[in-house]
């Protein structure tokens, strides 16, 4: 047994007798074929929860689609998707219930595969222990390594180190202390609490329910045993009280409460209770269920409450004890683990739920990410898929949270893809950033309404966005001049030109482009905000980046326009040289060469090759007309 930062590696003899531990959720992880899937199968058929037909049926399938012989093969009772049987591996998280006479237990079967990673983290999000399996013929592997890394990173304490396929070793006790040697070197730096090593056969049920007589040299309990007493009391109900509005439940004009599950703590009837964003504080009036008012509500509970005075509450608000609030900030710090092929670039803007709550959300920085193997930081610009890095997080608006450390309801979030609406990345917060919480508008005596009457003309952001060599500068160049002759006040944002200032640090990389535009949008916004009319033109050709930038400002003041001149054309024209060199591989990540160009989808406006320029331009003013910017 260690002390200090180590983890407690137990070795001795299992729990025996003792009182019933409740339900214990854990988790099966490892590598590709490490028996993940056989092993939950072995605890479902040696605990007796299979019936006849199953049984039968489990036969029917070991012959068709079974890798054990003659042998039931165990796998199938969990791999239960046409491809996992056909392919002989877990894809989905496969969630199984049963029970012994001293504790009930759910446990989630995880994919091995890496491209399954998400799949592994969401098992992991919902377990209290995990049973990570390694083959005793292949050691620690890679994704022994990562899923380890996800499993501290998700909060799981308590770890049983599964060396299966001990009978392919021959029952060898010396292999197994090398193997556990290899994994308690690398956990070192995890926070599990507990490592706890047991040699076994799945598929044999060496050590799984009963006591193997092929391992005479072990002398601690079997995994069953284990799992029995194993403690992971949470402790929820006495962290603070955290309740996540969900809904505000208004059926009548009598009746208003707020619905949702406490996240942790306990609330009562004439608790003191604050709305954490506006600091707003009042006292629960009711506690509502289903079955009529309670006493109190628990972690897990739920249910609706009502407060004495009214207050302005939404759906995303987080109530709290007055005296345990949790932080507010709009910046934090957070691990991330990345989900989709789409690679995470800074200053893109995502969706992000944490609790009840949407908001716009971006990653300002990525400090480092994690080489899993070493758990070395590694300096990085991007996160690919199912890589792990260490991020500072912006969001449109303070959100409520706790550090995921002390309480995971409010310290996790996902952040989703703004188009596709896929879960992109699983974030858990580390710590808010105070530098920002300091700051506050500025109350002005001159505002944008103000300017925009003595300026004449309604103040608009003109985005025009197309390929390199499509005509964009040349027009909105002539569109300034025709303004300026009409009056206007005007300013041109030019691609190349903010590089020579205001970017000059920035490459072209993906993610170089996106904090191109992003810096572009936000001094576009000072200007709209000065009532002026700002011309932006370039290539920016990414979706997410051009509709971030149209949502810093107000509906009608951001005007797509789309010069569609195909790349051909482009290429013919080529003024600066940039495709020939581009297609002579000489330069990287060039637009429409090795980089995509991503067509808008509903420009305002649409300006074909067929038109010059200066039909072009008279275009863009005839609609600024129609939309009443210029008069």
């Amino acid at each position: 047994m260690t002390s200090g930062a180590h983890p407690q590696v137990t070795v001795g003899t299992g729990a025996a007798g003792g009182p019933e531990k409740g339900l214990l959720r854990f988790l099966t992880c490892g590598s590709v074929d490490d028996g993940k899937s056989t092993l939950i199968g072995r605890l479902l058929y040696d605990t007796r929860l299979i019936l006849d037909d199953q049984l039968a049926a489990l036969e029917r399938d070991s012959r068709k689609h079974g890798t054990t012989g003659e042998e039931l093969d165990l796998a199938l009772l969990v791999d239960g998707l046409q491809a996992e049987r056909e392919q002989g591996i877990t894809i989905d998280v496969a969630y199984r219930f049963f029970s012994t006479p001293r504790r009930a237990f759910i446990v989630a079967d995880t994919p091995g595969h890496e491209q399954y990673t998400r799949n592994m983290a969401t098992g992991a999000s919902n377990s209290q222990a995990a049973v990570i399996l390694i083959d005793a013929r292949k050691g620690v592997l890679t994704q022994t390594r990562r899923h380890s890394y996800i499993c501290s990173l998700l909060g799981i304490k308590h770890v049983v180190l599964a060396v299966n396929k001990i009978d392919l070793a021959d029952y060898s006790g010396e292999r197994f202390h090398h193997i556990v040697g290899d994994y308690l070197g690398f956990a070192q730096a995890l926070e599990f609490s507990s490592i706890t090593p047991i040699p076994l056969s799945a598929r044999y049920g060496d050590n799984v329910i009963h006591r193997s007589g092929h391992m005479r040299w072990y002398e601690g309990p079997t995994l069953i045993e284990h799992l029995e007493a194993l403690d992971v009391t949470e402790g929820l109900d006495e962290k603070p009280m955290r309740f996540p509005v969900q809904w505000v439940n208004r059926p009548n004009l009598d009746f208003r409460g707020f619905s949702g599950t406490v996240a942790s703590g306990v609330v009562r009837p004439g608790d003191r209770v604050v709305v954490a964003g506006s600091g707003r504080e009042s006292a629960v009036a009711r506690i509502v269920a289903a079955d009529g008012d309670l006493a109190e509500a628990r972690a897990g509970d739920a249910v609706t409450l009502t407060l004495t005075e009214e207050v302005d509450i939404a759906r995303g608000d987080v109530l709290a004890h007055s005296h345990e609030r949790p932080e507010v900030v709009d910046q934090f710090a957070a691990q991330v683990l990345w989900m989709i092929e789409e690679p995470m670039l800074p200053g893109r803007s995502y969706l992000m739920r944490i609790g009840t709550r949407f908001v716009p959300a971006r990653v300002t920085s990525l400090k480092h990410k994690t080489d899993v193997n070493t758990l070395e930081h590694i300096a990085a610009r991007t996160l690919a898929i199912n890589e792990i890095g260490f991020c500072n997080l912006g969001t449109a608006s303070p959100v409520a949270f706790d550090p995921y450390g002390e309480n995971h309801g409010t310290g996790a979030f996902v952040l989703i893809d703004r188009f596709t609406y896929q879960t992109a990345g699983a974030g858990m917060i580390s710590f808010g950033l105070r530098r920002a919480t300091n700051i506050h508008r500025q109350a002005l005596l001159v505002d944008k309404a103000v300017r925009t009457r003595l300026n004449g003309h309604r103040p608009a952001i003109l985005w025009f966005t197309g390929l390199s060599g499509s005509g964009k500068s040349t027009i909105a160049n002539i569109v300034e001049r025709e303004l300026h002759v009409l009056g206007a006040h005007t300013y041109m944002l030019d691609g190349d030109n903010v590089r020579h200032g205001l970017n000059r640090d920035l490459g072209f990389t993906d993610a170089d482009r996106v904090e191109n535009i992003r810096r572009v949008g936000e001094v576009a916004r000072l200007f709209v905000d000065a009532g002026a009319i700002v011309l932006c033109s370039f290539i920016s050709p990414f979706r997410a980046e051009r509709r971030m930038v149209r949502e810093l400002v107000e509906v009608g003041e951001f005007i797509e326009i789309f010069v569609d001149t195909p790349i051909e054309e482009c290429q013919r024209r080529d003024p600066k040289g940039l495709y020939a060199r581009a297609l002579a591989g000489k330069i990287k990540h060039f637009t429409g060469i090795d980089s995509p160009y991503e067509v808008p989808e509903s420009a305002e406006i649409v300006l074909e090759t067929g038109s010059g320029p200066e039909q072009a331009a008279q275009r863009v003013l005839d609609a600024l007309r129609e939309r009443h910017i210029i008069g």
